[in-house]
């Protein structure tokens, strides 16, 4: 052990099943997660009637933001996992045996820790906000483009909320032929327009026809007649009209860190508040990967050695973990309303993992002192 390479290849050894079996959960989770967001998204490829390559390029781009917010928590319950099972097999009482303190046994799992760490920060900040940027503009151009597009002759395609569309036929150049609109706005009596001819075109605000020759019929509800409004030229606007459609320029979440940090637009105090929390959460959210490590390291390293090893401990970090991630969305929710509380989301991220840091390597630093000292 004098040399050092028993030592180094001890690390390697650790560092590698930390990191296989990192790659593997983080994986298995994401797969579980995109597979239960992306069913959120498949009324709407089947209403509109896209191709599966645009679901996975749409639920793609939620991939980033995923692996970003699980890889703390996998990277703990790696830790956890495979300390666990070298103490079972005792492969821990053999290192220690040789010579390993409880600092140099944790230095894999907190190397790999750093890692993460530093994976999750250019995930936050700049990769996460680009994607879930991307992911909004292409859910928009879905809902208000493209499938103003998809047109098919012969079949009522409904290209928003309200708006149904049937073209009787459809030429190369977006010319349309047999044209009906079911135009049913949430505040505005339903109505029916039927042409001979129009021409859909793409604007800034969405896609347009431009109707020839035809008519508006609607029934009035306070008298229940029908009326009928004829007319040679018209242009009706396909795009969602809801407030869900819109663009939010306010989110947060797909803002940039930068614009996080110096907001460029007019924000009413509760926007602010809400992206004064965002670059908060962002910059500190990775420093859990090294303490949520910590945790897991004291649980299995720390505490008396038991010969048959023991669940109790590994357990009770699972429990705090779990209740430290409860307790770091409650403190984002607070700090968005009362901006005082937002130091507290570096409270969060850092004290728990300097607490175990603190109780796994000081009492060991203490002994070791006293002995030398009485020696």
């Amino acid at each position: 052990m004098r040399s050092g390479f028993p030592v180094k290849r001890l690390d390697r050894y650790i560092v590698g099943q930390l990191t296989l079996a990192l790659v593997l959960v983080t994986a298995g989770l994401v797969a579980l997660i995109w597979l239960t967001q992306s069913l959120r998204f498949i009324q709407i490829i089947v209403n509109r009637g896209l191709s599966p390559l645009v679901f996975v390029k749409l639920t793609a781009l939620l991939v980033p933001g995923f692996v970003a917010t699980i890889l703390p928590i996998t990277c703990f319950i790696v830790v956890v996992f495979v300390y666990a099972r070298l103490a079972g097999d005792r492969e821990l009482t053999v290192m220690r045996g040789a010579g390993m303190s409880d600092a140099m046994l944790a230095r894999p799992a907190l190397a790999l820790a750093v890692v993460v760490m530093g994976v999750c920060y250019v995930l936050d900040i700049a990769v996460v906000p680009a994607t879930l940027a991307a992911f909004r503009n292409y859910q928009y151009e879905i809902r208000n483009q493209i499938a103003a597009f998809l047109l098919e002759p012969g079949v009522f395609t409904p290209v928003s909320d309200h708006i149904t569309v049937y073209v009787q036929s459809r030429g190369q150049d977006n010319s349309l032929r047999g044209i009906i609109i079911d135009d049913a706005q949430p505040k505005a009596p339903t109505s029916t327009i039927l042409a001979r001819a129009g021409q859909l075109q793409v604007t800034p605000q969405g896609p347009v026809v431009q109707l020839q020759d035809g008519s508006r019929e609607q029934v009035d509800d306070k008298t229940g007649r029908l009326e009928l409004l004829t007319f040679q030229h018209n242009t009706i606007n396909l795009a969602e009209t809801s407030k869900t459609a819109a663009m939010d320029m306010t989110d947060s979440a797909a803002a940039s860190t930068q614009d996080l940090l110096r907001p460029a637009g007019v924000l009413t105090p509760g926007e602010r508040a809400k992206w004064q929390v965002e670059a908060n959460r962002r910059l500190s959210a990775p420093l859990t990967s090294v303490s949520f490590s910590l945790i897991g390291l004291f649980a299995i390293l720390g505490g008396r050695f038991r010969r048959h090893g023991g669940v109790l401990r590994p357990v009770a970090a699972v429990v705090t973990v779990t209740l430290l991630v409860a307790l770091s969305l409650g403190v984002n929710n607070f700090a968005e309303r009362s901006p005082a509380m937002v130091p507290l989301i570096w409270v969060a991220a850092i004290l728990p993992g300097l607490v175990a840091g603190i109780l796994l390597f000081l009492p060991r630093r203490m002994s070791a002192a006293r002995r030398e000292a009485l020696a």
